[in-house]
């Protein structure tokens, strides 16, 4: 399983590319599809949680279900996020994964 992305981080890397693994294709099983950060939310604190939404745009010609997808980031690393698609245009197809996390 990969590292939990901060907040910080997404924002850092907006408009920035994250390659995401999906079943299907190569010998190994798996096609490597090229998502866009496309929006970083608001950071929400309170005392005890923190919750912000990210969401990421991929290309017209290859759609991504809703699901886990192992997400790669040439600064950030590795990370399992849960993507769900939320909306389509001319651009591509985005999908958004929101986070609402405990604080330490």
């Amino acid at each position: 399983m990969g590292k939990s992305i901060t907040y910080e981080e997404f924002a850092e890397n907006l408009n920035t590319k994250f390659h995401a693994s999906v079943d299907g294709g190569n010998a190994d099983g798996a096609i490597v599809v090229a998502l866009d950060l496309a929006e970083v939310s608001e950071l929400k604190l309170s005392p005890k949680q923190e919750q912000f939404s990210v969401v990421f745009r991929g290309p017209r010609d290859r759609f991504l279900g809703q699901g886990m997808r192992s997400l790669e980031h040439d600064k950030i690393g590795q990370a399992e996020l849960f993507l769900v698609p939320v909306r389509e245009d001319a651009e591509g197809y985005y999908y958004e994964a929101v986070f609402n996390r405990f604080r330490k």
